[in-house]
């Protein structure tokens, strides 16, 4: 298969996957007990603190998109995935609640963080009921349980990995490259194989879809960690620069780090001296210096690298085309999006 330029609209494909997948989050939420459903209804948008009814956000809805197209592109209806969709955006939401307590993110899509209003124990156990729930809305496919299994434990690894750099100062691009495979590019590869899996794909197909997942996932990173830097906080939600306020190894930072120079030298000096955390000026700075070292290219570079790899593997997969285009469509978004 040749992958033409989509012809698809990448953000009409999420909102429709958005439309599917919604009403099964919302009934897996009824299910939990208070307090914590009110804190998983104010984490998906649809709460306010109080537990009143609001109209906010719950996310691109990319990972619950990827099974949708990817038992599309194998030929099923992508409405007969939506549970393994459902269940792979909980899991996808049940890591954030964790991620924004342990990272002490206070902003999450424009408004506090859970652990912000309501603590760090009632975010830890709002995270705790979305993978039970999760895994209850997946136990009639033990198949796509135990891929989700593997993805945990990967997923785990990867956060240890990315919590121990914060007290490394000889964290390498190789092991960051890493880190990054486990923590967000496992979930996209397991969220493409679950798609295969329910259409009953074969293994050869599976496979090749668990690799587009994790390519995209990769790139899906560095375009993070890049909006993270250079981004705006009008549109990511979040406040850019937090990540470099904190001295997080990040793929670009490391990249730079690893380079020869004064500016990872002196970016070095920035991120190893034990005063915490860098003022703005230091943040604008580190950013300068980030470019500079010319880690900013080598991002986008690798990005784009690893998109072409996706859509290697995306036609070794033998998709159907309407599936295929959709799925190339949301390579292209993940590439080129701004938050």
């Amino acid at each position: 298969m040749t992958c033409e330029p989509p012809d698809q609209n990448a953000w009409q494909l999420l909102a429709h996957a958005r439309q599917l997948t919604e009403p099964t989050l919302r009934k897996a939420v009824t299910r939990l007990p208070e307090p914590v459903r009110t804190v998983a209804g104010y984490h998906f948008g649809w709460q306010d603190q109080a537990g009143h009814p609001a109209d906010g956000d719950w996310g691109k809805g990319v990972r619950g998109a990827l099974v949708l197209t990817s038992a599309q592109a194998m030929g099923i209806a992508p409405e007969r995935a939506v549970g393994a969709a459902a269940g792979v955006e909980l899991i996808h939401n049940f890591t954030l609640l964790h991620d924004d307590f342990m990272d002490r993110d206070a902003v999450r899509r424009s408004r506090p963080s859970a652990w912000s209003l309501f603590g760090d124990a009632q975010a830890v156990l709002t995270g705790d009921a979305l993978l039970i729930v999760a895994m209850e809305e997946l136990a009639e496919h033990p198949a796509i349980v135990h891929e989700l299994c593997d993805v945990l434990v990967t997923l785990v690894a990867g956060q240890g990995a990315d919590l121990a750099f914060e007290q490394r100062t000889d964290v390498g691009l190789d092991e960051c490259l890493e880190m990054a495979a486990d923590k967000t590019a496992a979930l996209f590869s397991g969220a493409c194989a679950l798609g295969a899996l329910v259409a009953s794909a074969t293994a050869r197909q599976t496979s090749a879809l668990r690799r587009f997942g994790h390519h995209l996932g990769l790139t899906f990173q560095l375009i993070d960690d890049l909006l993270g830097i250079w981004g705006h906080s009008s549109v990511s939600g979040k406040p850019v620069g937090s990540d470099l306020r904190r001295r997080k190894k990040s793929l670009p930072v490391v990249a730079a780090l690893s380079a020869k120079g004064p500016e990872a030298r002196r970016l070095a000096e920035l991120y190893h001296r034990d005063v915490q955390p860098l003022t703005e000026n230091e943040i604008r700075e580190a950013a300068q210096l980030i470019e500079q070292a010319g880690a900013r290219t080598w991002a986008e570079h690798e990005a784009a690298r690893h998109r072409s790899a996706a859509l290697t593997a995306l036609a070794a997969a033998a998709p159907g085309p309407e599936g295929a285009r959709a799925l190339a469509s949301l390579a292209e978004m993940v590439t080129h999006r701004q938050h």
